[in-house]
């Protein structure tokens, strides 16, 4: 019987609910529609702002009501005097701190109060800061604030030093605030830059900031080996600085190619020849690849053809204020510039003998800590890193073996690690081969699983990658605009989207892999080995949707 009673109450309890529930909505849907009727009637008064006040109370996230709400503020705005228009926007500024209340992740929220303080005649920037504090108080991760504390600071004339000491406070209250972390990789580099020539500005930090840094991240994860935000941040300490990597220029098209030490868009590019700004486009090499490490142009029809004749190009990178020469000499079909690859900044930063020491002592450290933390995949990538920074190819056993232990101790991201292994096989590969003389490149029976740093490869005319375990050639494989022999035969390639931007490709052998076969794909392998020598093509036996090029 009590059972009986309860269930009904709780029947009865549910059902209020739901008529208060619909009641509040149906109040919402009116006064909506009240809203919207007047905005199309172009009505921009008092009586706006309470309707949309009284909606944005109870749903901050509703973007129109915003809107329209400013369009009214603009209005009232131009019948005021400027002391009233002060006190309208600092009334403003309250309320949207009320709705800041119910949430303090609006998008609308953060962007009004934005644009408030740009219509303030007297903008109080000491008040938002102190609000930024607040919020990053109650949640340190809280991006919307974060974003707009830059707004503030910028306006506010906050110097970057300060900004640096509130990260030093958060960072030291909680070691886990990844945000702060973050915003200090931004304000160390404008700080504590890294000398460099007049004509280029680095993003790199100058060393002996750079040890301080080694020092607090360390503090960091010897405190929580678990958390993950000292370890990236770690991670991009051990970063290097983005460059203008290669130049390479043929005759034969008339062709530039650049290659970048990272992706980047072609904006700021320009072509100097012969002293002449040259009117050039650029486009990667492949159409879905905006951001790439490489990037070609075709320079204007006579440019360069004459045997005869010796050119000198610069491509200026104006983002990052760096440029990059290269000489054509008469008689030569072709030219780059570039370092070796034995170059210490190819794949990591430049050591000095004292930065060289603190990372040999940072890696001791982090194997007394394995010690104690056998299972920390976190302390297992930093050695890694630290190995690869140090000396890449010394560490190269140690390394595998790290990279192994990884995949057991953290085997849902053992993919992950495969394609990080790979990725570091190649550079080693690069290093050993000393490619910058070297146009026959061979990564074959090194279990890759993926391709990396093919905008090093540039210049390659025949390269082997049989015996791996790779499932495609993606599409960044076009990057190789020299390669005339192609080996990639035992792997399970199911993908050649690469191949079809490969201009002076001749030869191709793909034994034993699976290509996917579709009414598509039959018309994309053709126009991709169009011109290709038939010879080393033996068209595919079908099975089950699949065929196997032998």
């Amino acid at each position: 019987m009590n059972l009986y009673c309860f269930t009904i109450y709780r029947s009865s309890s549910r059902g209020e609910r739901w008529k208060e529930k619909e009641k509040k909505l149906k109040a919402f849907v009116s006064a909506r529609d009240a809203v919207l009727k007047k905005r199309s009637a172009g009505e921009h008064d008092e009586e706006a702002l309470q309707l949309t006040r009284q909606l944005l109370s109870s749903n901050p996230d509703f973007a129109t009501l915003w809107n329209y709400r400013r369009e009214v503020l603009l209005h009232l705005e131009t019948l005021r005097e400027k002391d009233e228009v002060q006190k309208l926007y600092e009334s403003e500024l309250h309320f949207i701190e009320a709705c800041l209340k119910v949430n303090p992740k609006s998008y609308g929220c953060w962007h009004h109060r934005t644009w408030v303080n740009t219509r303030l005649p007297q903008p109080d920037w000491t008040r938002e800061l102190g609000l930024c504090d607040r919020c990053l108080s109650l949640d340190e991760r809280n991006f919307h604030c974060w974003d707009y504390r830059r707004v503030v600071v910028k306006a506010s004339g906050v110097s970057v030093e300060q900004e640096l000491q509130f990260t030093d406070r958060l960072i030291g209250s909680n070691f886990s605030n990844y945000s702060s972390w973050h915003y200090r990789s931004t304000l160390l580099p404008q700080l504590h830059p890294q000398p460099a020539p007049d004509s280029f500005h680095s993003h790199r930090v100058c060393e002996e900031q750079l040890l301080k840094e080694y020092e607090l991240s360390h503090n960091a994860f010897f405190t929580d080996p678990n958390d993950q935000s000292a370890w990236f941040y770690y991670r991009w300490l051990l970063g290097r600085e983005e460059m203008i990597s290669c130049v390479y220029v043929s005759r034969e098209g008339e062709r530039v190619s650049v290659a970048f030490s990272k992706p980047v868009h072609s904006e700021g590019l320009m072509l100097v020849l012969d002293g002449q700004p040259q009117q050039v486009e650029w486009r990667s090499t492949h159409p879905r690849l905006r951001h790439s490490p490489v990037w070609l142009c075709d320079l204007p029809p006579g440019s360069i053809s004459d045997m005869s004749n010796e050119h000198n190009l610069t491509i200026h990178w104006t983002e990052k204020h760096t440029h990059r020469d290269c000489a054509l000499y008469t008689g030569c079909a072709e030219s780059w510039c570039r370092d070796s690859a034995t170059n210490l900044e190819l794949f990591r930063s430049e050591l000095s003998v004292e930065k060289s020491s603190v990372l040999q002592a940072e890696l001791q450290s982090c194997n007394q800590l394995l010690e104690l933390e056998p299972q920390n995949k976190w302390c297992l990538l930093t050695i890694i890193l630290l190995m690869r920074a140090l000396d890449p190819l010394g560490h190269e056993k140690e390394t595998l073996a790290h990279f192994q232990t990884l995949k057991e101790v953290d085997p849902m991201r053992s993919t992950y690690y495969s394609d990080l292994c790979s990725k570091f096989l190649i550079e080693n590969t690069i290093l050993k081969m000393e490619y910058a003389e070297v146009r026959v490149f061979s990564l074959s029976n090194k279990n890759l699983t993926t391709l990396c740093h093919l905008d090093q490869l540039l210049f390659v005319t025949h390269i082997n990658l049989s015996s791996n375990q790779l499932l495609r050639l993606p599409p960044h494989f076009a990057m190789l605009q020299c390669l005339e022999v192609l080996e990639a035969d035992d792997n399970a390639i199911e993908n050649l989207e690469g191949l079809y931007h490969l201009p002076k490709l001749e030869e191709v052998s793909l034994r034993n892999n699976r290509i996917l076969f579709s009414k598509k794909s039959k018309c994309f392998i053709r126009n991709c080995f169009s011109g290709v020598k038939s010879q080393c093509l033996v068209w595919p036996c079908f099975k089950d949707s699949v065929f196997f090029i032998n």
